[in-house]
């Protein structure tokens, strides 16, 4: 029986009065069969459109996959117990006197970013403390690596491994990056193999994520779980784009909110550790905050123009030009600065002896100025008291000024140190000596050395306040 015979005998109604309906019905039921059919066969996607082949971002992948690859790192962990380090204990028991470890074992991804040398961009939350680090490429191969140098400040590492046969990952410059923009990261989550995700820049420039000093993430919606630490996060050109680094997440799985390092952030610090083996920044002593839209209106200016100084630190580059409190800083190096974070991040992406050109604002009339970073002022403890040799002291970043904080920094601590012995740590902070107040480091050194008998050493770690006794 034919379509159009089926359609026909379907008895819609019960009286012979309908026949009239039951034919318009007919002619209706064929109508929609005539618009359905031909849609259900264009259901089905074409193979090609206008004679090409559909869109994949399998050709651009082809030639990313390689440049990426797994980390594994292993860290010893030395085991401490009070009766192991008893000697009686061990006698009494005739346990041999070998030091217990435990291995712990984590893993992320990497980026080759130069072949020839072997260099590999990663985190530096993926391999930091480790004490063997290996890399698998995507054809399988397995080599050993070593740390070429980190920062901790941007969450960045530069590893190496042997030269042969490796492919390179060219950086794209971020500045040009837009939201909206399609992106796509490659990694390693969860130790599952090379895994790829799509999605879009999300936002730009974002901040807030605690324990970094130069923050300026582009965030994506791009699956990205642990282990996709330090992969690539790359545009639709297949060239870097990013470091995935981060993710915001209530369950510990991905959410879509996940963070990027710029690739122009992460150039500078590549170029800084393959030369330095670390990132020397230097300061133009300013301690700026954001233009609130109160402080803007007091200006005369719209919140996010600028910047406004708080404090010029006493002999810095900045107090020689002539910057003084209450100055807008609208740009460094030709870039504008619409938060503090943003000027800090300037600052910190310029070498120590380059000259910086300014453009501010005071009292509505614009200047300019041009300025030098100069390297972090650092004192040597030896040279203070003997007590202190083994330790350098050096002034509090900006950003830490900026948030109230006072005092001077332990930037290097020998681990044989008289300091170290009686606990402190690189990164603390001395903010009083014999109960007297230290502002910056020509208060150490005053105090110091005006301090006859023992030292009482009044510091600042994680919050907490604690005091050291140094004889």
């Amino acid at each position: 029986m034919s379509l159009e015979s089926r359609v026909a005998g379907l008895n819609i109604c019960r009286t012979s009065e309908c026949h009239t309906g039951t034919q318009d019905m007919k002619n209706v039921l064929l109508s929609l069969l005539a618009l359905l059919l031909p849609m259900t066969a264009k259901a089905a996607l074409p193979a090609a459109v206008d004679g090409q082949p559909l869109p994949s971002l399998a050709p651009v992948l082809e030639e990313v996959t390689p440049s990426v690859v797994n980390v594994y790192t292993r860290t010893r962990v030395r085991v401490r117990s009070p009766l192991m380090d008893d000697p009686f204990f061990r006698r009494f028991f005739n346990i041999p006197d070998v030091p217990r470890e435990r291995v712990s074992q984590s893993l992320g991804s990497g980026v080759i970013v130069d072949a020839g040398n072997g260099y590999v961009l990663t985190n530096n939350h993926v391999i930091q403390g480790a004490d063997d680090i290996a890399v698998t490429l995507q054809d399988g191969r397995s080599l050993d690596a070593t740390l070429v140098g980190a920062d901790p400040d941007t969450d960045l590492a530069v590893i190496q491994v042997p030269s042969e046969n490796l492919t390179a990952l060219p950086l794209a410059d971020s500045e040009q990056l837009k939201v909206g923009d399609f992106v796509v990261a490659v990694g390693n989550p969860f130790g599952l193999g090379q895994t790829v995700t799509s999605g879009i820049v999300s936002a730009l420039g974002r901040a807030g994520l605690r324990g970094l000093e130069f923050q300026n993430f582009i965030q994506t919606d791009a699956s990205i779980n642990p282990g996709n630490s330090g992969g690539a996060l790359i545009n639709l050109r297949g060239e870097l784009v990013g470091i995935n680094s981060a993710i915001f997440t209530p369950s510990g799985g991905n959410v879509g909110i996940g963070f990027a390092i710029p690739s122009g952030m992460a150039r500078y610090v590549l170029d800084q550790l393959v030369a330095h083996g670390e990132v020397r920044r230097g300061s133009l002593g300013l301690v700026v905050q954001d233009l609130t839209p109160e402080l803007a209106g007091a200006f005369g200016l719209e919140p996010g123009q600028g910047v406004l100084v708080a404090e010029v630190l006493p002999g810095s580059a900045a107090d020689t030009a002539g910057l003084q409190a209450g100055d807008v800083i609208a740009s460094v190096a030709g870039r504008p600065v619409r938060s503090a974070q943003a000027f800090l991040n300037a600052e910190g992406q310029v070498p120590v002896g380059e000259r910086v050109p300014l453009d501010y604002l005071r009292e509505g009339r614009e200047r300019d100025a041009v300025l030098v970073i100069e390297p972090p002022r650092v004192v040597e403890g030896g040279d203070l008291d003997r007590r202190l040799d083994g330790a350098n002291f050096t002034e509090l970043p900006a950003r830490a000024r900026a948030e109230g904080l006072t005092g001077v920094l332990i930037s290097m601590l020998d681990e044989e140190s008289r300091l170290a012995y009686e606990g402190l740590r690189e990164g603390d902070l001395v903010n009083a000596v014999n109960r007297a107040r230290v502002d910056d480091l020509d208060d150490l050194v005053s105090v110091v050395e005006r301090a006859p008998g023992p030292l009482l050493l009044q510091i600042r770690r994680n919050g907490r306040a604690y005091v050291a006794r140094i004889d």
